[in-house]
């Protein structure tokens, strides 16, 4: 017979796995099929654009690809995890942060100006400024007698 320590605190890989499966479901705008972790991300709408926050910690900004195209954002790059050389003399651990590569898309309305997105990096969290079109200005018509 083998003993087998239980520890009912380690709940760290069911709940990734719950919110993986609760965070998802129905979702067609982010894809976790081609990715190993998906970054939170915080999207903010005013009236003259997007505004899009995307928690990416440890991972360079300028290796980050973002591309739009048919009017679907997608945002793909890739984190690191430690070298396994630093983790050598480890007795304990809980890992939290995913790793790997990442891939978010998002539909976005016809609305959007696709030439004019900017996406910047700071303190480990990417911007994304998607700006609208200008509305077009109703204009009065004159009625000929």
């Amino acid at each position: 017979m083998k003993m087998v320590s239980y520890n009912p605190w380690n709940t760290g890989e069911l709940q990734t796995e719950i919110n993986r499966l609760f965070n998802h479901w129905g979702d067609n705008e982010s894809s976790g099929a081609t990715a190993s972790w998906m970054p939170a991300v915080d999207i903010e709408e005013y009236t003259d654009r997007f505004h899009l926050f995307v928690d990416l910690p440890g991972v360079d900004p300028t290796a980050v690809e973002i591309t739009m195209d048919n009017g679907m954002l997608t945002i793909v790059g890739d984190r690191m995890s430690a070298d396994a050389n630093d983790r050598e003399h480890v007795l304990h651990r809980r890992a939290e942060r995913g790793h790997g590569r990442f891939y978010r898309r998002f539909t976005l309305p016809d609305t959007v100006d696709a030439e004019n997105i900017k996406a910047s990096g700071n303190n480990g969290v990417l911007e994304i400024a998607i700006p609208k079109q200008a509305k077009a200005q109703p204009r009065r018509i004159a009625v000929a007698a």
